[in-house]
């Protein structure tokens, strides 16, 4: 069962935008404070971006619509790999809020998904799921090979 677009709304304000600075303007979510746990912090957006993309394609939302939403999604991914700098940058660039509004924004409900709809959303958790293993993998793959250097294998 898919969430709500209320639901969605409540996350992706949760993530970008919930909190605002004292004394600004400036708004930001549990996205850029999760990204400081190594590994974990970065998942919530793209597991959030994911949800999206899946009820993107049950409310029929045009390919289109959904490549820019995975643009945008990649490009919080790219901004939040600076260290430091990344987490600042995530305040400013609110992907899940911008991805929400084009759910919105081009929705057509009432019509079934296509199967290369569906092939689509399936490439893009694909990829997903490998620009956040592969990453962890070469991580654990280091950590390995200085473990074996320090213990003198």
């Amino acid at each position: 069962m898919m969430p709500s677009i209320k639901a969605l709304r409540f996350w992706a304000d949760l993530l970008d935008s919930r909190f605002t600075i004292p004394g600004t303007e400036i708004r930001f979510g549990l996205d850029p404070i999760l990204s400081l746990i190594p590994g974990l912090g970065d998942l919530a957006s793209p597991v959030f971006t994911v949800v999206l993309l899946v009820q993107g394609l049950r409310q029929r939302v045009p390919r289109a619509v959904m490549f820019r939403m995975v643009i945008n999604a990649l490009i919080d991914a790219l901004i939040g790999m600076v260290p430091v700098a990344g987490n600042v940058g995530d305040v400013f660039w609110r992907a899940n809020n911008m991805n929400l509004a084009l759910l919105e924004r081009y929705a057509e409900p009432g019509r079934p998904p296509s199967s290369g709809d569906v092939a689509f959303v399936w490439i893009v958790i694909i990829f997903f799921a490998i620009a956040v293993l592969v990453p962890a993998l070469i991580a654990l793959w280091l950590a390995i090979a200085l473990w074996q250097i320090v213990v003198g294998r």
